[in-house]
């Protein structure tokens, strides 16, 4: 009778884990404005991680140049942070020598947000979310999902790995960690919930949702059409501004057909795919650059600026929006 009365006991504990792995409740970081203006700054950037080859070092090397001239409060990573496969573990090599020996400028000593992406996923996904990485070096800071509350805006970070069905249904080309994921569908109905639930309390005067995959472009992998089902409808009836992602490895600016939301991949890090692009004359576009680089942002209560850079630090595409007049496009 004790035998089985153990069992019981362990067997509920076993299902205690499983549903705490599976939620994904956004947990939630405070980052106050310090600017006696009140402003906010930062840097974001993807799919990067490659021991700073592919000019992955002069790209680090140009943000520390911005992000000292705009006085950035932190850098985001848009994921695939290490390639091709991820980290194998929280002493994999890969990480001080394409995380913490390159962006080694003064003005990128801040804290970095960061997601993952499928080449995180490729590898041990757990590594990089691991408490050892931090304490190995206190800027990094990457969970699957999440939120960061700075008083004027609030940065909404989301796992959108799980959403894809090809990574699921090709398990052998596709060879994933999904730890903490499975069961799947509990997953994503647990994260979307969550992320509906924190836009529409959220009171900042912008909400910025940040994830891997692309929802509207017009480079290599194009839409996510998982992610534009399922994801933009809840961006859409919660005055979102702004989705900034990576995945596609340019830079890139769409919008929405009434303006509201400005969809931005930065997945320039390093190794940038030439000429591969598909409609130029796709709704919404804006701006694409098929090189390497990353994207600035200054923001304001009322109005907020973005700015695409390449290698050399020079400005691509600038353009404003503020929180009454939508889209203004000045560069």
């Amino acid at each position: 009778m004790q035998y089985y009365s153990t069992m019981v006991m362990w067997w509920f504990l076993v299902l205690c884990v499983v549903c705490m792995s599976v939620s994904a409740e956004l947990r939630r970081f405070e980052h106050p404005v310090v600017k006696p203006d009140g402003s906010l700054s930062f840097l974001a950037i993807g799919d990067w991680g490659r021991r700073g080859a592919y000019n992955q070092s002069q790209i680090a090397h140009q943000m520390g140049i911005i992000g000292e001239k705009l006085n950035i409060d932190f850098v985001v990573s848009t994921g695939d942070n290490f390639y091709e496969r991820g980290l194998k573990n929280v002493t994999d090599p890969k990480y001080p020598e394409s995380f913490t020996q390159i962006y080694t400028a003064q003005s990128l000593q801040k804290q970095w947000y960061i997601v993952l992406g499928n080449h995180d996923y490729r590898g041990n996904a757990l590594a990089q979310l691991s408490p050892v990485l931090r304490k190995m070096d206190s800027r990094w800071l990457c969970l699957r999902s999440f939120l960061v509350n700075t008083q004027i805006a609030d940065f909404f970070f989301i796992d959108t790995n799980p959403f894809v069905d090809k990574y699921w249904s090709n398990p052998k080309h596709y060879k994933h960690d999904w730890r903490g994921v499975i069961p799947r569908q509990r997953y994503l109905s647990n994260l979307l919930k969550d992320l509906d639930f924190a836009l529409r309390n959220s009171t900042a005067n912008w909400k910025i949702v940040v994830g891997h995959h692309t929802i509207r472009s017009v480079g290599h992998h194009g839409d996510t059409q998982e992610i534009v089902d399922q994801i933009l409808p809840i961006l859409e009836a919660n005055d979102v501004r702004a989705y900034i992602n990576g995945h596609d490895h340019c830079l890139e600016h769409m919008s929405s057909p009434d303006g509201q939301i400005q969809f931005l991949t930065t997945g320039g890090g390093s190794k940038a795919w030439k000429g591969d692009l598909t409609r130029l004359n796709q709704s919404g576009y804006e701006f694409y650059y098929d090189g390497q680089g990353f994207l600035s942002a200054q923001i304001t209560p009322t109005d907020a600026e973005f700015a695409f850079h390449d290698v050399f630090g020079r400005v691509l595409h600038r353009f404003n929006i503020s929180n009454s007049e939508g889209l203004h496009s000045s560069m």
